[in-house]
Parts: structure tokens; sequence; C-alpha cells
């Protein structure tokens, strides 16, 4: 699938690092390093813009070193960008260590996945096919 992008960062395209990854890593586009305090929320700026195919969507997710190593996680994971958003791709970093954390301009911050979707019309009804499992919700199947 061809992915129309404007980047206006200085840093190269976002890019598979191994044949098999599924996520594209994006990286902040910052000219002076940013500070996030312990528990702070801050909004990075990738400098990406992208033009998806529709019945497309992209999603932005956490890098797993990042949250291993730092405490930094994705708020809002997975952030879904919509086939019609035509603005500046942003990714909403938290701090959740103990620690003070620097982002340094260029840093890999996330990853985004591109994936088919598919739209839903409701079919309203009063009941449901009844399953094994029913209502059962969190929990239902215990821990072990």
């Amino acid at each position: 699938m061809k992915v129309k992008i404007v980047n206006q960062s200085p840093f190269p395209l976002p890019e598979y690092k191994t044949d098999d990854s599924a996520g594209l890593d994006l990286c902040a586009h910052l000219e002076e390093a940013a500070e996030i305090e312990s528990l702070e929320r801050i909004l990075i700026p990738t400098g990406l813009f992208i033009e998806l195919p529709m019945g497309t969507e992209a999603q932005i997710r956490p890098r797993s070193g990042l949250a291993l190593k730092r405490g930094v996680t994705v708020l809002n994971t997975p952030g879904t960008i919509d086939a019609d958003y035509r603005g500046e791709i942003k990714v909403l970093l938290v701090n959740l260590s103990k620690e003070k954390v620097t982002i340094q301009p260029g840093e890999r911050i996330a990853q985004m996945i591109v994936s088919t979707y598919e739209k839903i019309s409701w079919d309203e009804t009063i009941e449901l096919t009844e399953t094994k499992r029913g209502v059962g919700g969190y929990g239902h199947t215990g821990t072990k």
C-alpha cells in the first residue's frame, strides 16, 4: 500500500527496523530537548503529515523500550489517525516514572501501524444470541 507523506522534519521518513516489524518508528520533531516531569504529559510533534487511503487508519502505539527503560508511554494508546485527517501527527507522551525524562530531537518516541478496518451499520434488536461466556466481563476467566 502506498501512502502519501509530507515530512517537514529534518529526520528520515518512518521506517520498519526489521523485515517483520509491524510498526514504523516516529521521531520527535523538536528544535531542542523537551523535559517531561514525573506524571506529566506532553504533546510531541513529528513534522509528518499523511494521506491514508480510505478504509485504513494509523494507530500510534508506545515503543516498548522507551516504556521499559524510561517509563514513558503513549497516553491515549492506541491513538487513531483517520483517513480524512490531514494535520500533523503528534504523539501524546506521559512520564510514568518517578524521575524527569528528557526527549531529544530526533528520538524515536512511538510507533505507527497502518491497518484496514470495516465500517458497520447497526442492526437494532431487543436481544442478542446467547454464548457460553454470556455477560462475563473483566476477570471472568480468572488469572491462571
